[in-house]
């Protein structure tokens, strides 16, 4: 979600920023903010940068900043159309470590949600990517089998997960921590390189061969 549909990173670090200092006084760094994205959701995120267990005042805190900072959010150029594209073809889900509340708000306000027919969010799955659970999940949700499912990500967690849970791997190049090397299957350098792979999402899989069968 962020960093693949969702240009955050100039929303999520400021949003967690603003809700440590008002809650503990702490101001800590946007770089350490980003340090924690791969814990998982909210709670987990702030677990680490409260130095404590985290509360539902705590959550509300952090989730009322993301709110207000978010109103400007804007989707990577070209992920609006091609989302809304693969969508009247292919069943698409968006599996998040973040929060489902963050994740809806977020989705909401990018005019995205609408598109989606699951939503895995961080709080929905035992353990963060880059454990396959939120992949998982989201295949069982669409309906359909991994080997003819692909996910896209710009993280190196990302693909690892997906490659754990034996879906094609797809970077997503155009994301701001997509770092050439990451063990992807495909790389994308513009949100709609993805169309191409359509004829190879057949949801009724009767078209070729699975698709974990082909970076082989």
């Amino acid at each position: 979600m962020d960093g693949t549909l969702l240009d955050s990173l100039d929303i999520v670090p400021l949003a967690y920023i603003a809700a440590i200092r008002e809650i503990s006084g702490r101001i800590c760094s946007p770089e350490e903010v980003i340090a924690t994205f791969p814990v998982g959701p909210a709670r987990a995120m702030l677990r680490v940068l409260l130095r404590r267990q985290c509360t539902a005042e705590d959550l509300a805190v952090c989730q009322r900043h993301l709110a207000s900072l978010s109103t400007g959010l804007r989707c990577y150029p070209g992920v609006p159309e091609v989302v809304a594209a693969v969508s009247r073809i292919v069943p698409v889900g968006v599996c998040t470590d973040a929060g489902r509340a963050a994740a809806e708000l977020m989705l909401g306000r990018a005019g995205l949600q609408g598109h989606l027919t699951a939503l895995i969010s961080g709080d929905d799955v035992a353990r963060p990517k880059p454990a396959p659970d939120g992949v998982l999940a989201a295949c069982r949700a669409l309906g359909v089998s991994p080997g003819r499912a692909a996910y896209v990500g710009d993280a190196a967690n990302d693909l690892r997960a997906a490659r754990a849970a034996g879906v094609l791997a797809v970077a997503a190049g155009w994301g701001h921590r997509y770092e050439p090397g990451f063990p992807a299957d495909a790389v994308l350098e513009r949100p709609e390189a993805l169309l191409a792979l359509l004829p190879r999402l057949d949801p009724h899989g009767v078209t070729g061969a699975p698709l974990s069968e082909r970076r082989r």
